[in-house]
């Protein structure tokens, strides 16, 4: 009577968050799931949980093994630990609607983007510790991984490859506004920025950028590279590229590598 009265219903059935905790559940589970697959039903369920570890350690286990072999027979298993898009982090950014990077006058659209992913959350100054001294973040969103920076805040004081790290590690989406347009008498400011792109890079952090030059492309330009001698005229044409491709959504929906998501 309980498998007619659920297929009156429909032939598909969801489940989330399947679970067994009970000896008696686990027990009625084999018939009433095997009367359903019978009569044609089909099964979607998430777990978190694999079907070989339900019910682990309880109570006449091995009386429920069977179920577990019918299930793994009827269902097709789907481990989403092995995507490298963790879809429950996707951001408004993911869907391609939403530009990550904004140009001169694009000022109110960028702290809009800001204001809308924090979603009303509270948001406060804050501060991340490193090799024995603290990094500070002017304004962060610690219940949704966001931090908001100035390109005076990252780049123009004495930070390094560490002080990134730990941004990126701790923030899951990086706001930076007020990226001049660089020229090589700020080889300093445009070191920092390329090693600053570098980490949230490799991290895979969500990148939100505002600058006061033309575009992204307009941070750093020389006329001719075969004239300077400094590295970092040559290294910002990967840190271009990069930029590129972390407006991409293939990258926008990569599993973020900091501490949370691991």
């Amino acid at each position: 009577p309980v498998v007619d009265r659920v297929l009156e219903k429909g032939r598909l059935l969801c489940l989330d968050e399947f679970q067994v905790t009970d000896v008696a559940d686990a027990l009625i589970l084999q018939r009433l799931f095997g009367g359903l697959w019978e009569n044609g039903c089909v099964l979607v369920a998430t777990s978190n949980r694999p079907p070989r570890d339900l019910y682990l350690h309880g109570l006449q286990r091995d009386r429920f093994i069977p179920f577990i072999d019918l299930l793994e027979e009827k269902c097709a298993v789907v481990n989403m630990l092995d995507s490298a898009t963790d879809y429950r982090m996707l951001t408004p950014f993911a869907s391609g609607d939403h530009p990550v990077y904004f140009s001169k006058g694009q000022t109110d659209d960028f702290e809009a983007l800001f204001n809308n992913l924090v979603e009303g959350s509270e948001v406060a100054p804050t501060h991340l510790e490193t090799q024995g001294r603290k990094v500070p973040v002017p304004m962060a969103s610690l219940s949704h991984s966001v931090a908001h920076f100035s390109f005076h805040d990252l780049c123009e004081k004495a930070l390094g490859a560490a002080d990134y790290l730990v941004i990126g590690q701790n923030f899951e989406t990086v706001f930076c506004h007020s990226i001049p347009k660089l020229t090589i008498d700020h080889v300093n400011w445009l070191r920092r920025f390329i090693t600053f792109i570098d980490n949230m890079y490799e991290l895979k952090v969500t990148l939100v950028l505002q600058t006061d030059a033309e575009s992204i492309d307009d941070i750093f330009v020389v006329d001719n590279k075969e004239d300077y001698s400094q590295d970092e005229v040559f290294a910002f044409d990967r840190s271009r590229s990069r930029l590129e491709e972390m407006a991409s959504k293939d990258y926008l929906t990569l599993k973020w590598l900091g501490e949370a998501g691991n």
